[in-house]
C-alpha cells in the first residue's frame, strides 16, 4: 500500500498519537517510533496541545511544530478539539467557528490531508433542525476555508453521552454531507462509535455505516462491545471488565465483526484508515499495525480498487 498513490481506494494507514505533554516536547520520541512502524499517517492530537487562545493560533507554538514534523516519512492528519459544536446556540456558535477556522490554520500549515472534527449535538432546547441548519452553514464556511488551506474536513460521527438530545446517526450524517455537497466537507467514519450510536437507537449497524462509508475519506478504527457507559466504575480496567463505553480497544478485542464491516462498507479512492487506540493499551501498537493494514486491503477490496 502507497500513501503517495491517490487513484488507490485507501490512501494509507495510520494511528493516533496520544499527547501526554501540552507542550509537545514529546513529540520526536512519538514520531520516531512511528516511522519505526512504517506508518503511511500519523494523527496528530492538536486538540490536547497549546495551540490557541480564545480563537487565535500561537504562532510561536505553530512554528515550533511545523519544524518538528518535518522530514518524516509519512503524511499527517489532525484531529481538531472535540469541543467544537457546530451545532451550539446562534449566540456561542461564532466561538466554535473561530477555533475550527484556527485548527484549518494549523493543519494547513503542517501539511495534514485531513481535520478531523467531531459532528455537532443538542444539548439544550434548541430546536433540532435549526441547529442542524446552522451546521450545513458553518460547514460550507469552513470547507471554503479548508480548500484554500489544501485540507479537508472530515466531520466524524460520535455516539450521545452527557447529558445529549441529538447527534446525527451516522445515515443522517451522511444525508447533511449529501446535501451540502461540498468537495472539503467529507466525513470520518468512526466505526465503534457507530456501534454504539446504533445500539443505544436500536438500528442496524451495518445499514448505517454502509450509507457514511461513500462520503468518508478518513475511517478510525478501534473495537468495543457497543454498549453505552451504564455502571459507575472508578479505573478504566473497571470498564474494559465490564465491557462498557467507548473504550479504544485493539482490533479484535471487542464485538465488531470486521470481516462484515469490511464487506459491506464501499470507501471512495484516497481514503485514510487509522487506529484511535487508549493509551492503555499501547503495547498492543506493534501488532495492530499488521491487523489494520489487513483490515485497509480488505476496504480496498471490497471497493474494486486496487490498494
Amino acid at each position: 500500500m502507497d500513501a503517495r498513490t491517490p487513484a488507490a481506494a485507501i490512501r494509507g494507514i495510520g494511528y493516533s498519537i496520544r499527547a501526554t505533554a501540552p507542550e509537545f516536547e514529546d513529540l520526536p520520541a512519538k514520531l520516531d517510533e512511528a516511522e519505526g512502524l512504517g506508518v503511511d499517517f500519523v494523527e496528530l492530537p492538536a486538540f490536547a496541545w497549546n495551540l490557541v487562545v480564545d480563537g487565535r493560533v500561537l504562532e510561536d507554538r505553530l512554528d515550533r511544530l511545523v519544524r518538528m514534523t518535518g522530514n518524516r516519512p509519512f503524511g499527517y492528519t489532525v484531529h481538531g478539539p472535540l469541543a467544537i459544536n457546530l451545532m451550539s446556540p446562534k449566540a456561542r456558535l461564532p466561538r466554535h467557528e473561530a477555533l475550527l477556522d484556527a485548527m484549518i490554520a494549523i493543519s494547513g500549515a503542517l501539511g495534514a490531508v485531513n481535520l478531523v472534527l467531531h459532528t455537532g449535538c443538542v444539548r439544550g432546547d434548541d430546536d433540532v433542525d435549526v441547529a442542524y441548519s446552522r451546521q450545513r452553514d458553518a460547514l460550507a464556511r469552513a470547507g471554503d476555508k479548508a480548500g484554500e488551506a489544501g485540507v479537508t474536513l472530515c466531520v466524524e460521527n460520535i455516539f450521545r453521552f452527557e447529558p445529549m438530545r441529538e447527534t446525527a446517526l451516522p445515515s443522517r450524517l451522511a444525508a447533511e454531507l449529501d446535501a451540502l455537497d461540498h468537495p472539503h466537507v467529507r466525513a470520518t467514519l468512526d466505526v465503534s462509535h457507530a456501534f454504539l450510536r446504533t445500539t443505544e437507537a436500536r438500528v442496524d449497524f451495518l445499514n448505517e455505516i454502509s450509507a457514511l462509508a461513500p462520503f468518508a475519506r478518513h475511517v478510525h478504527v478501534h473495537d468495543s462491545f457497543g454498549r453505552p457507559l451504564e455502571s459507575w466504575t472508578m479505573d478504566e480496567a473497571e470498564r474494559l471488565a465490564l465491557g462498557e463505553g467507548d473504550l479504544h480497544l485493539p482490533v479484535g478485542w471487542g464485538a465488531i465483526k470486521w470481516d462484515e464491516v469490511a464487506a459491506r462498507c464501499r470507501f471512495a479512492p484516497g481514503t485514510v484508515v487509522n487506529l484511535e487506540l487508549h493509551r492503555r493499551y499501547w503495547s498492543e501498537l506493534p501488532a495492530q499495525i499488521p491487523v489494520v493494514r489487513a483490515l485497509a486491503d480488505r476496504f480496498a477490496e471490497a471497493a474494486g480498487v486496487p490498494a
